[in-house]
């Protein structure tokens, strides 16, 4: 416990997360409500389309998370805190509990929040939450945010550098899934195997419904929702695993 209330004090004690976890919240129900309250006849009301702006959301999330990790090792406080405990286990899994909490709870408030919104503004529009589908879309997010903050953590463990982490991860989230698309042929069918495609697509907007007309996704909503926590769970046990060998 005395590890995690550490890991808690660190993370709260910079501006950074507060920053990101504002603009997280912020940027994502204020794009929800200029969607709805300027979106015309043509475009259906649904709960899906309430989480139009969570992939956004967990970009910030995802800068978060990489702060938080690769930081340290620029300010010298990650080796301080190996010093500190005897096994450098508990400190790294503290440091993703500590990410992974605040990211979930950002997630809760994103999708409760843009659904909530949305129900505000198109109060005439059948946006109640009456299947199971509809429930894993909005309260999905605190998984799918979680699991981001993980995966931020694990990439800030392996790569530890502010500038090229997030380099990356920018570069991955607002480039390479987009313009995969773009490829002859097979663009399609890679894009359908991006990672935050598959976190769309278990807890998001309907991406098959926009200008880019995709064929019918290889795997399920639970199945990419798996698909997600493979690959963010695989890079943070990654990232504890590299960094119980290095400096030892």
């Amino acid at each position: 416990m005395s590890v995690l209330k550490a890991e808690r004090i660190k993370l709260f004690s910079t501006r950074s997360p507060w920053w990101c976890a504002g603009i997280a919240v912020v940027a994502t129900l204020g794009f929800t409500a200029l969607f709805f309250s300027l979106s015309g006849g043509e475009i259906v009301p649904t709960v899906a389309n309430t989480q139009i702006a969570s992939a956004q959301g967990r970009t910030v999330v995802l800068v978060l998370a990489v702060l938080a990790a690769a930081s340290e090792f620029n300010w010298g406080t990650m080796r301080m805190t190996f010093q500190a405990v005897p096994s450098r286990t508990p400190a790294l899994l503290a440091k993703g509990a500590v990410v992974g909490t605040l990211s979930a709870a950002i997630g809760l408030i994103v999708g409760v929040g843009c659904w909530g919104l949305a129900t505000l503004i198109k109060p005439d529009a059948d946006l109640a939450l009456h299947t199971a589908a509809d429930w894993r879309i909005v309260f999905g997010q605190v998984l799918t945010f979680l699991l981001t903050g993980l995966l931020g953590v694990g990439l800030g463990l392996l790569l530890r550098g502010v500038g090229l982490t997030l380099g990356i991860a920018l570069v991955w989230t607002q480039l390479v899934e987009g313009l995969v698309l773009f490829i002859p042929t097979v663009g399609d069918d890679i894009h359908q195997w991006m990672p935050f495609y598959a976190a769309s697509q278990f807890a998001g907007a309907d991406l098959g419904a926009g200008p880019l007309k995709l064929g019918a996704p290889p795997l399920g909503p639970i199945g990419y929702g798996v698909y997600f926590a493979i690959i963010c769970l695989g890079f943070f046990a990654a990232g504890v695993v590299i960094n119980l060998r290095r400096d030892s």
